[in-house]
């Protein structure tokens, strides 16, 4: 099983908008860990790829290793981590995509 990780700021940034139903939202990000194919791919930054998982008319943003992608067997698909870094609705949707980009290349540069 594939492993879901969300980053705290996100996480506050949930609660704060989906008042009623965190749980709801949370649960829905967890399931990619029984299907890790879920999600459009929107890009590939240093080996990662970004993906965007739709919820009512939010999108959330995660990131995973683009060779770890393609599993083939259970005990590889436990080595797939899974991180979900930022949230946006449909009118900042690009900014976001970017400022991601942006991360992941200069962390890419570090390597």
């Amino acid at each position: 099983m594939a492993r879901v990780r969300i980053v705290n700021n996100l996480r506050e940034e949930v609660f704060k908008k989906f008042k009623n139903e965190p749980t709801k939202v949370f649960q829905y990000m967890k399931s990619l860990e029984q299907s890790p194919n879920k999600g459009k791919p929107i890009g590939n930054v240093a080996g990662m790829v970004i993906k965007e998982l739709k919820y009512k008319s939010f999108r959330f943003y995660f990131i995973v290793d683009g060779q770890k992608l393609k599993v083939f067997s259970e005990e590889e698909l436990k080595d797939l981590l899974m991180k979900f870094v930022r949230m946006s609705d449909k009118k900042d949707q690009q900014k976001v995509i970017e400022e991601i980009r942006r991360v992941l290349l200069r962390l890419g540069e570090g390597f």
